[in-house]
């Protein structure tokens, strides 16, 4: 069933310093030599709008000292939540790190390597906080290295997915119903719109300007193609057979085990008509009833996770639900008189 769209409550002069209106998430791994102009430009953005925004960037294990130059540029931008992971993690870890570290009723998915710029992140953002959408992505506006690989990604994407947008791998806004909503898997990033989508959230598209990179290089190269294949064909089954593996297995096994028996049937009536057994059929009549009993018991045992998997995400759902209305309780505790000067410093 969609979920429909509804307009965010933007937050007042009145309310507590720990809610606001847009989180913008920034995963950094050896992002140094860009995270000071990123917050600049970040801080010029936020002082023009009427939302409240934090940043919060999650160093990845950097090694190019990024968080000692994060705790220096804190006292500076107090819009700044710096969050690290002592080891390297992936986008997606970060992601879920910087969410769970967030107050945002919007997050926003950014990197910190000036190919796109803060300047666009409203763009992003005001669809949602209108009501006009759950998640909107950007999809790239100039030329880029990777843009055939991408172009095959995308258009593979659309293709097993069928969902409409050009870019599917890019910046993004989205509700904090959605990541709240997602499995947690490596690189599931990459696919949170086709998952976002598939469970009735409502995406849309907007051009976002790509700039070259303002410092460092890129972490990723040609060996992630057959990664994000893999992970592509993951994500595809997920979603067709996830709720229901007996669909797929079951269905599997029972087709093997028909062909067994039908095989069966026809080498005796052979063997019954001409008194010639053929060896070679005996073994594929073995090899169809063992592997349709594998592939049956397989799927009854794929639904009893799927049972599981179902009961935790309720439980996940409930969960929200309560933190949310906490949220809400303790943002309506809070008096004006503290908050009204905290508003000006975070914008």
């Amino acid at each position: 069933m969609a979920v429909s769209a509804r307009p965010l409550r933007r937050v007042s002069q009145s309310t507590a310093t720990s809610v606001v209106d847009v989180s913008v998430l920034v995963p950094a791994k050896d992002e140094a030599g860009n995270l000071a102009l990123f917050l600049e430009l970040c801080e010029a953005t936020f002082r023009n709008e009427s939302a409240r925004y934090e940043v919060v960037v999650v160093d990845d294990g950097s090694t190019d000292g990024s968080w000692a130059l994060l705790q220096e540029l804190r006292a500076s931008y107090p819009f700044l939540r710096p969050v690290r992971h002592r080891a390297q993690r992936g986008i997606a870890e970060a992601l879920r790190t910087g969410y769970l570290q967030s107050h945002g009723r919007v997050l926003v998915f950014y990197p910190a390597d000036l190919q796109f710029k803060p300047e666009d992140i409203p763009r992003l953002v005001n669809p949602i906080l209108a009501g006009e959408s759950d998640m909107v992505t950007g999809y790239k506006q100039g030329k880029y290295e990777k843009a055939f690989v991408s172009g095959i990604y995308n258009k593979l994407s659309r293709t097993l997915f069928h969902v409409p947008v050009r870019d599917l791998n890019n910046v993004k806004a989205y509700r904090r119903e959605i990541m709240a909503a997602l499995p947690m898997r490596p690189d599931f990033h990459r696919y949170m719109i086709v998952m976002a989508a598939a469970q009735g959230f409502t995406v849309t598209e907007v051009p976002v300007p790509l700039y070259a990179r303002h410092s460092g290089r890129s972490k990723f190269g040609l060996s992630r193609i057959p990664i994000g294949v893999l992970d592509m064909l993951a994500v595809w089954f997920e979603l067709k057979f996830g709720q229901k593996p007996l669909l797929a297995f079951g269905m599997l096994g029972v087709a093997l085990f028909a062909l067994g028996v039908l095989s069966g049937l026809g080498a005796l009536v052979w063997l019954a008509m001409t008194g010639q057994g053929q060896r070679w059929v005996w073994t594929v009549i073995q090899t169809c009833l063992m592997l349709g009993s594998i592939f049956f018991a397989t799927g009854l045992l794929g639904e009893q996770i799927a049972q599981q998997r179902s009961e935790v995400r309720e439980l996940r759902r409930e969960l929200g639900e309560l933190a949310s209305a906490q949220h809400d309780e303790d943002a309506d505790d809070v008096t004006p008189s503290v908050t009204a000067g905290v508003d000006r410093d975070h914008r």
